[in-house]
């Protein structure tokens, strides 16, 4: 009778996990879908035609789409070839839907990897629904999404492989850096980040287990033992003799203390585990897969050319953060804080040196605010969980119960509508689609196509919609590609540098137009530019809508009537 009772039992919990499965996924596809962004970014036009272009031409290493004759390096050509594709098959409506897909895929990878982590489908659903949209900002048709989803498939592998030792996540661990250095070679180096939390702890442990100091002693006083055999002096051998007892005792007393204080730490968790060795292995294959790319070199350089350009300090997203400015990310890591400092939670060493190497990240840019999100959320959970499971497992059971009766699903259902409704509504009521005609310009786009030799004429644009006008076939000066326009990459041709200093008015722009040999200038309508060049009788307004003016200098009729 009790082996059939615990039966029915266990049938009945099973159920109840399937069932909030269920639930847990469906949730998290309709708000992965909502979050992703209608209106698309100017990285994705460049995307679609670098794309276009690979397939006609392949990996040239060279530009085509701005007038300089440029060196381009193709930092994500694979991902330019499926999105033109998609594109190409579907459209704009292709490529949004493509981007939804890779946006719901990342919120299940997230669910699932914190669920097989923690055992904890609860705060699983509820951390990845935080975390997902809060990261709303970072869903967008670019090659960073599907590396999102590469990092944490990332961490969930190490973490197995520590585990089990299985040849399966060895070969997960080799084929995620491929994808990368194809997908997005710009973040190729960060996988290796991920690496460093599980090898530092394996060789922190070490060095503790060595009792340096005791250790030196003992080789100390061996030595001094031989060279008293050598003078067979009785004494002073008895004496080292006994020394060297003592030292060994107090390595064994130290050897007993330490796994003492391992198994029950006050507040970090080590441990030294020998399948990092293996680990250490594997990232040194990996190491090598940089080269499993046509770009040659490409996944081993170009950081290191970026971060020492001067682009990233002059685009928003690679600026330091300010954590006034994010209250968000300043209330999670003021939590996690207070929450290690305030509670008896253990966290192993290896999780507190992967979120602090997260935090730090995101201080020196904004944009890595999405790996702090995406991948620390892996960390949080774990540690919500230590204090769950020592104080409260019972009710968590009670709850996700509460969630699958009827009127649970009620509830939830009514708020995740609500919630949806909320993000929906104001891009119903700002009538969004895919090219926003306030930050692109679409119809000054078509006045050039339909009036303009492209053949003769040298555009000055804005940096932000550059993408667009390449799209459309224009040739530009500037383009979201921030490193096609840096020295780094291009023998020393500062391009990125001259127009941050003209659209600032840093100098004297027509200095710079006549460097360049500048035609027309397109600039949207309140860009301080604008007013110069409108008093300016030099140029002449040949076009002008609701957003973006088009100016043509004189110098440009003087060498056509010539």
């Amino acid at each position: 009778m009790d082996i059939v009772i615990n039966k029915k039992s266990e049938t009945k919990k099973d159920n109840s996990n399937v069932k909030f499965a269920i639930l847990a996924v469906f949730i998290i596809l309709v708000l992965s879908a909502v979050i992703t962004p209608i209106v698309l970014q100017n990285d994705t036009f460049y995307t679609v035609k670098i794309g276009e272009k690979i397939l006609e031409n392949g990996i040239d290493m060279k530009d085509s789409f701005s007038w300089h004759d440029l060196s381009y390096t193709y930092p994500h050509w694979l991902y330019d070839v499926i999105t033109y594709l998609i594109y190409n098959a579907f459209g704009w409506l292709g490529v949004y839907i493509a981007t939804a897909i890779l946006s719901c895929i990342l919120g299940l990878t997230i669910y699932i990897t914190n669920k097989k982590l923690t055992k904890n489908q609860l705060t699983s659903l509820i951390l990845t629904i935080g975390v997902m949209y809060l990261g709303k900002n970072y869903i967008a048709a670019r090659a960073q999404l599907p590396t999102f989803i590469l990092f944490v498939l990332t961490i969930y592998y190490i973490e197995k492989f520590l585990e089990t030792k299985k040849t399966g996540y060895a070969i997960g661990l080799v084929v995620i850096p491929i994808l990368i250095a194809n997908l997005h070679v710009a973040v190729w180096p960060f996988y290796f980040i991920l690496f460093l939390p599980y090898i530092a702890e394996y060789l922190i442990c070490e060095f503790i287990d060595l009792e340096l100091f005791i250790r030196v002693r003992i080789i100390w006083h061996m030595i001094d033992l031989k060279l008293a055999k050598r003078e067979k002096n009785q004494d002073r051998i008895k004496s080292i003799e006994e020394k060297l007892e003592k030292e060994r005792e107090k390595l064994l007393k130290a050897n007993q203390l330490r796994i003492k204080r391992r198994e029950n730490p006050y507040k970090i968790e080590m441990s030294k585990n020998k399948n990092v060795k293996f680990l250490i292995i594997i990232m040194i294959v990996c190491a090598l897969t940089g080269f499993l790319t046509p770009l040659g070199t490409t996944p081993y350089t170009y950081l290191v050319k970026t971060m020492n350009g001067n682009t990233t300090q002059n685009i928003n997203e690679h600026l330091p953060m300010t954590l006034i400015n994010q209250k968000d990310i300043l209330c999670i890591i003021a939590f996690f804080i207070a929450f290690l400092m305030v509670t008896d939670v253990k966290i192993r060493l290896n999780d507190l040196l992967l979120i602090s190497g997260l935090i730090f990240l995101l201080l020196m840019s904004r944009r890595q605010v999405s790996m702090f999100l995406f991948v620390g959320v892996l960390v949080i959970n774990r540690i919500i969980n230590y204090f769950i499971n020592k104080y409260d497992k019972e009710n968590t059971k009670k709850a996700i119960k509460a969630m699958i009766s009827l009127p649970g699903k009620i509830i939830i259902i009514s708020l995740l509508v609500l919630v949806c409704y909320k993000i929906v509504i104001p891009k119903v009521k700002n009538n969004e689609t895919f090219v926003d005609e306030k930050v692109y310009p679409s119809e000054a786009s078509e006045y050039i196509l339909e009036n303009l030799d492209l053949g003769e004429v040298k555009f000055f644009n804005e940096y932000n919609y550059g993408s667009y006008m390449l799209y459309k076939g224009i040739p530009v000066f500037i383009d979201s590609r921030a490193d096609l326009y840096a020295p780094e990459f291009n023998k020393g041709k500062d391009i990125f540098n001259d127009y941050i200093k003209t659209v600032g008015l840093n100098v004297f722009y027509e200095n710079t137009f006549n460097d360049y040999g500048i035609t027309h200038v397109i600039l949207h309508k309140n860009a301080k530019l604008n007013l110069f060049l409108t008093a300016d009788t030099r140029y002449k307004e040949i076009y002008k809508d609701d957003y973006f003016v088009i100016h043509e200098r004189s110098e440009y009729k003087q060498e056509s009537s010539e």
